[in-house]
Protein backbone atom coordinates (compact mmCIF):
# COMPACT_ATOMS: atom_id res chain seq x y z
CA UNK A 1 0.00 0.00 0.00
CA UNK A 2 1.13 3.60 -0.84
CA UNK A 3 2.26 5.30 2.04
CA UNK A 4 1.48 8.90 2.03
CA UNK A 5 2.91 12.00 3.53
CA UNK A 6 4.02 15.06 2.17
CA UNK A 7 8.07 14.89 2.53
CA UNK A 8 9.56 16.39 -0.75
CA UNK A 9 13.10 15.28 -0.55
CA UNK A 10 14.19 13.74 -3.46
CA UNK A 11 16.92 10.96 -2.92
CA UNK A 12 20.08 11.80 -3.68
CA UNK A 13 21.03 7.93 -4.69
CA UNK A 14 18.39 8.78 -7.91
CA UNK A 15 16.72 5.68 -6.00
CA UNK A 16 12.98 6.95 -6.80
CA UNK A 17 10.30 6.50 -9.83
CA UNK A 18 8.63 9.48 -11.87
CA UNK A 19 5.04 9.55 -13.20
CA UNK A 20 5.30 11.71 -16.29
CA UNK A 21 1.88 13.56 -16.97
CA UNK A 22 1.47 16.18 -20.04
CA UNK A 23 -2.08 17.83 -20.08
CA UNK A 24 -3.71 15.10 -17.71
CA UNK A 25 -2.20 11.94 -20.01
CA UNK A 26 0.62 9.78 -18.29
CA UNK A 27 3.16 8.98 -20.53
CA UNK A 28 4.49 4.94 -20.66
CA UNK A 29 7.74 3.97 -21.30
CA UNK A 30 9.06 1.08 -24.08
CA UNK A 31 8.14 -1.49 -21.34
CA UNK A 32 4.32 -0.01 -21.28
CA UNK A 33 5.25 1.04 -17.44
CA UNK A 34 4.12 3.97 -16.09
CA UNK A 35 7.02 4.24 -13.77
CA UNK A 36 9.83 5.79 -14.85
CA UNK A 37 13.49 6.05 -12.99
CA UNK A 38 15.77 8.99 -13.29
CA UNK A 39 17.91 7.10 -15.48
CA UNK A 40 15.40 6.78 -18.47
CA UNK A 41 14.66 10.41 -18.20
CA UNK A 42 18.63 11.71 -18.63
CA UNK A 43 19.21 13.36 -22.39
CA UNK A 44 15.72 14.05 -22.94
CA UNK A 45 14.57 17.50 -23.81
CA UNK A 46 12.26 17.85 -20.72
CA UNK A 47 10.78 21.15 -19.96
CA UNK A 48 9.59 21.23 -16.64
CA UNK A 49 6.12 23.20 -15.60
CA UNK A 50 5.85 21.56 -11.51
CA UNK A 51 7.23 18.57 -9.42
CA UNK A 52 5.30 16.86 -7.10
CA UNK A 53 5.71 14.17 -3.76
CA UNK A 54 3.13 11.63 -3.72
CA UNK A 55 4.29 8.93 -1.30
CA UNK A 56 6.14 5.85 -1.11
CA UNK A 57 5.32 2.51 -2.34
CA UNK A 58 7.16 -0.24 -1.22
CA UNK A 59 9.74 2.34 0.61
CA UNK A 60 10.79 3.43 -3.13
CA UNK A 61 9.57 7.23 -2.83
CA UNK A 62 7.68 8.90 -6.17
CA UNK A 63 7.30 11.98 -7.69
CA UNK A 64 4.87 13.18 -10.19
CA UNK A 65 5.99 15.43 -12.74
CA UNK A 66 4.03 18.00 -15.32
CA UNK A 67 6.26 18.99 -18.48
CA UNK A 68 5.50 20.57 -21.23
CA UNK A 69 3.85 18.84 -24.59
CA UNK A 70 7.07 18.14 -26.23
CA UNK A 71 7.31 14.95 -29.53
CA UNK A 72 8.92 11.60 -29.34
CA UNK A 73 10.02 11.83 -25.45
CA UNK A 74 8.41 8.13 -24.51
CA UNK A 75 6.72 5.58 -26.42
CA UNK A 76 3.44 6.72 -25.76
CA UNK A 77 0.84 8.76 -23.57
CA UNK A 78 -2.44 7.43 -22.02
CA UNK A 79 -5.34 8.65 -20.79
CA UNK A 80 -6.07 7.30 -17.08
CA UNK A 81 -9.33 6.11 -18.05
CA UNK A 82 -8.08 3.82 -21.15
CA UNK A 83 -5.85 2.63 -18.44
CA UNK A 84 -8.06 1.35 -15.78
CA UNK A 85 -9.11 -1.72 -16.95
CA UNK A 86 -5.87 -3.02 -16.50
CA UNK A 87 -4.03 -2.06 -13.82
CA UNK A 88 -3.95 -2.85 -10.03
CA UNK A 89 -6.39 -0.85 -7.73
CA UNK A 90 -3.29 0.19 -5.99
CA UNK A 91 -1.54 1.93 -8.98
CA UNK A 92 -4.58 3.54 -9.85
CA UNK A 93 -4.38 5.02 -6.28
CA UNK A 94 -1.32 6.59 -7.18
CA UNK A 95 -2.00 8.01 -10.87
CA UNK A 96 -5.21 9.59 -9.74
CA UNK A 97 -3.41 10.83 -6.62
CA UNK A 98 -0.45 12.20 -8.88
CA UNK A 99 -3.33 13.59 -11.59
CA UNK A 100 -5.13 15.40 -8.89
CA UNK A 101 -2.41 17.03 -6.96
CA UNK A 102 -0.86 18.18 -10.41
CA UNK A 103 -3.97 19.73 -11.48
CA UNK A 104 -4.58 21.19 -7.56
CA UNK A 105 -1.18 23.02 -7.92
CA UNK A 106 -1.42 24.07 -11.65
CA UNK A 107 -5.25 25.77 -10.81
CA UNK A 108 -3.55 27.51 -7.57
CA UNK A 109 -1.04 29.42 -9.06
CA UNK A 110 -2.29 32.74 -7.27
CA UNK A 111 -3.39 33.74 -4.07
CA UNK A 112 -7.39 33.48 -4.14
CA UNK A 113 -7.35 36.34 -1.45
CA UNK A 114 -4.67 38.80 -1.68
CA UNK A 115 -3.72 37.75 -5.59
CA UNK A 116 -0.13 37.38 -4.96
CA UNK A 117 1.96 34.40 -6.51
CA UNK A 118 1.99 31.13 -4.81
CA UNK A 119 5.28 30.56 -4.20
CA UNK A 120 5.73 28.08 -1.09
CA UNK A 121 5.68 24.90 -2.43
CA UNK A 122 3.23 21.97 -1.19
CA UNK A 123 3.79 21.00 2.69
CA UNK A 124 1.63 18.98 4.70
CA UNK A 125 -0.87 18.45 2.34
CA UNK A 126 -1.62 22.28 1.43
CA UNK A 127 -0.75 25.31 -0.21
CA UNK A 128 0.18 28.84 1.34
CA UNK A 129 0.61 32.08 0.59
CA UNK A 130 3.76 33.59 1.57
CA UNK A 131 1.76 37.23 1.43
CA UNK A 132 -0.93 36.90 3.65
CA UNK A 133 -0.86 33.10 4.81
CA UNK A 134 -4.08 32.09 3.10
CA UNK A 135 -4.13 28.25 3.09
CA UNK A 136 -5.58 26.36 -0.06
CA UNK A 137 -6.47 22.66 0.35
CA UNK A 138 -6.90 20.18 -1.64
CA UNK A 139 -10.39 20.08 -3.62
CA UNK A 140 -12.11 16.47 -3.36
CA UNK A 141 -15.55 16.95 -5.02
CA UNK A 142 -18.28 14.36 -3.80
CA UNK A 143 -20.50 12.42 -5.68
CA UNK A 144 -22.79 9.50 -5.45
CA UNK A 145 -23.02 6.72 -7.69
CA UNK A 146 -25.94 4.05 -6.81
CA UNK A 147 -27.34 0.93 -8.28
CA UNK A 148 -30.77 0.12 -7.80
CA UNK A 149 -32.23 -3.24 -8.24
CA UNK A 150 -36.57 -4.09 -8.63
CA UNK A 151 -36.67 -7.81 -8.19
CA UNK A 152 -34.56 -9.22 -10.18
CA UNK A 153 -33.92 -6.68 -12.92
CA UNK A 154 -31.39 -3.83 -12.33
CA UNK A 155 -31.67 -0.09 -13.38
CA UNK A 156 -29.53 1.33 -16.24
CA UNK A 157 -29.30 4.59 -18.07
CA UNK A 158 -27.94 6.30 -20.76
CA UNK A 159 -26.32 9.66 -20.73
CA UNK A 160 -25.82 11.68 -23.37
CA UNK A 161 -22.44 11.79 -23.40
CA UNK A 162 -22.03 7.96 -23.52
CA UNK A 163 -21.21 6.40 -26.75
CA UNK A 164 -24.49 4.40 -28.50
CA UNK A 165 -25.78 1.67 -26.76
CA UNK A 166 -23.77 2.28 -23.80
CA UNK A 167 -25.57 1.95 -20.12
CA UNK A 168 -24.38 2.79 -16.37
CA UNK A 169 -25.62 3.74 -13.08
CA UNK A 170 -27.45 6.64 -11.46
CA UNK A 171 -24.62 9.34 -10.30
CA UNK A 172 -24.42 13.28 -9.76
CA UNK A 173 -22.70 15.14 -6.85
CA UNK A 174 -23.18 16.10 -3.84
CA UNK A 175 -24.48 19.56 -3.26
CA UNK A 176 -24.66 21.81 -0.18
CA UNK A 177 -26.09 21.04 2.67
CA UNK A 178 -26.84 17.86 1.61
CA UNK A 179 -25.89 14.30 3.53
CA UNK A 180 -25.09 11.16 0.93
CA UNK A 181 -27.95 9.53 1.38
CA UNK A 182 -30.16 12.66 0.51
CA UNK A 183 -28.14 13.62 -2.84
CA UNK A 184 -28.60 9.44 -3.56
CA UNK A 185 -32.25 10.24 -3.36
CA UNK A 186 -32.53 13.95 -4.79
CA UNK A 187 -30.77 12.20 -7.97
CA UNK A 188 -32.58 9.72 -9.11
CA UNK A 189 -35.75 11.40 -8.62
CA UNK A 190 -34.12 14.43 -11.04
CA UNK A 191 -32.70 12.13 -13.75
CA UNK A 192 -35.09 9.47 -13.91
CA UNK A 193 -38.31 10.29 -11.73
CA UNK A 194 -38.86 7.27 -9.54
CA UNK A 195 -38.37 7.18 -5.66
CA UNK A 196 -36.17 4.24 -3.72
CA UNK A 197 -35.24 3.08 -0.36
CA UNK A 198 -33.23 0.52 1.44
CA UNK A 199 -30.40 2.78 0.72
CA UNK A 200 -26.81 0.92 1.43
CA UNK A 201 -23.33 1.82 1.29
CA UNK A 202 -21.50 0.19 -1.42
CA UNK A 203 -17.88 1.18 -1.25
CA UNK A 204 -15.92 4.40 -2.44
CA UNK A 205 -13.25 4.93 -5.16
CA UNK A 206 -11.00 7.77 -6.02
CA UNK A 207 -12.12 9.59 -9.17
CA UNK A 208 -9.58 11.84 -10.71
CA UNK A 209 -11.77 12.87 -13.76
CA UNK A 210 -10.56 15.99 -12.29
CA UNK A 211 -11.36 15.61 -8.86
CA UNK A 212 -13.84 13.13 -7.63
CA UNK A 213 -14.51 11.14 -4.99
CA UNK A 214 -17.09 8.14 -6.10
CA UNK A 215 -18.94 6.89 -3.01
CA UNK A 216 -20.79 4.12 -4.00
CA UNK A 217 -24.57 2.89 -2.81
CA UNK A 218 -27.16 -0.05 -3.42
CA UNK A 219 -30.71 0.34 -3.81
CA UNK A 220 -34.30 -1.10 -3.95
CA UNK A 221 -37.42 0.61 -6.18
CA UNK A 222 -39.78 2.05 -4.56
CA UNK A 223 -42.41 3.60 -6.68
CA UNK A 224 -43.10 6.13 -9.47
CA UNK A 225 -42.55 5.66 -13.08
CA UNK A 226 -39.19 5.67 -15.36
CA UNK A 227 -38.99 8.86 -16.75
CA UNK A 228 -35.46 10.31 -17.85
CA UNK A 229 -34.90 13.71 -17.61
CA UNK A 230 -33.65 14.29 -21.37
CA UNK A 231 -31.06 16.38 -20.35
CA UNK A 232 -28.05 14.53 -18.86
CA UNK A 233 -30.44 11.39 -19.44
CA UNK A 234 -31.92 10.22 -22.50
CA UNK A 235 -32.89 6.70 -21.95
CA UNK A 236 -33.46 4.76 -18.57
CA UNK A 237 -35.08 1.00 -18.33
CA UNK A 238 -35.02 -1.87 -16.20
CA UNK A 239 -32.44 -4.64 -17.71
CA UNK A 240 -32.80 -8.37 -17.02
CA UNK A 241 -29.42 -9.19 -15.21
CA UNK A 242 -28.16 -12.07 -17.82
CA UNK A 243 -29.27 -9.77 -20.68
CA UNK A 244 -27.62 -6.22 -20.28
CA UNK A 245 -26.08 -4.05 -22.53
CA UNK A 246 -22.81 -2.05 -23.11
CA UNK A 247 -21.36 -1.45 -19.58
CA UNK A 248 -18.33 0.95 -18.02
CA UNK A 249 -15.25 -0.56 -18.03
CA UNK A 250 -13.55 -2.75 -15.39
CA UNK A 251 -11.97 -1.12 -12.66
CA UNK A 252 -14.81 1.64 -12.26
CA UNK A 253 -17.00 1.61 -9.20
CA UNK A 254 -19.79 1.79 -11.69
CA UNK A 255 -19.03 -1.51 -13.28
CA UNK A 256 -18.04 -3.04 -9.35
CA UNK A 257 -21.31 -2.35 -8.53
CA UNK A 258 -22.75 -3.67 -11.39
CA UNK A 259 -21.13 -6.70 -11.53
CA UNK A 260 -21.91 -7.45 -7.59
CA UNK A 261 -25.62 -6.83 -7.94
CA UNK A 262 -25.86 -9.26 -11.15
CA UNK A 263 -23.52 -11.67 -10.48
Amino acid sequence: MININWDPDIPEDNDFLIVCISNNEIFINTNNCFYMTPLELQNKNIELIDRSYIGKLNSKKIFAINIKEQEKIFFEKINLRNLLPFIEQEDFIILSRALEIINWKTKHKFCGKCGERITENISEGFLRCNKCGFIIYPEISPAIIVGITKDDKILLAHNDKFKENMYSIIAGFVEWGESLEDTVKREVMEEIGITIKNIKYFNSQTWPFPNSLMVGFTAEYDSGEIIPDGVEITDAKWFDKNNLPDLPKKGSIARNIIDTICK
